[in-house]
C-alpha cells in the first residue's frame, strides 16, 4: 500500500485489474456496456484534488476581491492569478488526458460515445485556451 493513512482495516481503494466480463443479470442483457475500465492512470491522478482544492481557494479570493471594489490589475487578483492560473492549466491538461482516453477507449464499444467525447476534448481545449488568455489579460492589466 502506497498511502501513508492507510491502516490495518480499511478497504484498498487503489485501481484494480481489468477484469473479464462477467455474466449480466437478464435485464442488463443485450444491452450496450455502461462503462468502459480504465487501464492506465492520468500523470496527475493523485494530485488532482489537492491541486484544484489550491485553485479553487485562489478564485474565491480573487472573485471576492472583485466583488468588494478590486480592479484587474491590482496586486492581491494578480497574486491569485499567478499561483492559481498555472495550476488550472495543468490540471485541465490532465483531465483533457483522461477525456482523450476514455474518447478512444468507447471508439471500440461505442462510436457514439467515444464521439460524444471527443467533442468534449475540443470543448475542454477551448475553454484551456481562454483560460490563458484571461489570464494574460490579468497580468497585463
Amino acid at each position: 500500500m502506497d498511502d501513508e493513512r492507510w491502516e490495518p482495516g480499511m478497504p484498498a481503494l487503489d485501481r484494480q485489474a481489468v477484469r473479464a466480463p462477467t455474466t449480466l443479470p437478464p435485464s442488463l442483457q443485450g444491452l450496450p456496456p455502461r462503462s468502459v475500465p480504465e487501464v492506465a492512470p492520468t500523470p496527475l491522478q493523485k494530485q488532482y484534488i489537492n491541486l484544484s482544492v489550491v485553485v479553487l481557494i485562489c478564485g474565491a479570493i480573487a472573485i471576492t476581491a472583485l466583488n468588494l471594489g478590486a480592479r484587474l490589475g491590482d496586486p492581491l487578483i494578480k497574486l491569485c492569478v499567478i499561483v492559481a492560473a498555472p495550476l488550472l492549466v495543468v490540471t485541465t491538461a490532465d483531465a483533457i488526458v483522461r477525456i482523450w482516453r476514455s474518447a478512444w477507449a468507447w471508439m471500440g464499444v461505442d462510436r457514439g460515445k467515444g464521439l460524444f467525447r471527443l467533442a468534449w476534448v475540443v470543448v475542454s481545449l477551448i475553454g484551456l485556451g481562454a483560460l490563458v488568455v484571461a489570464a494574460v489579460a490579468v497580468l497585463l492589466a
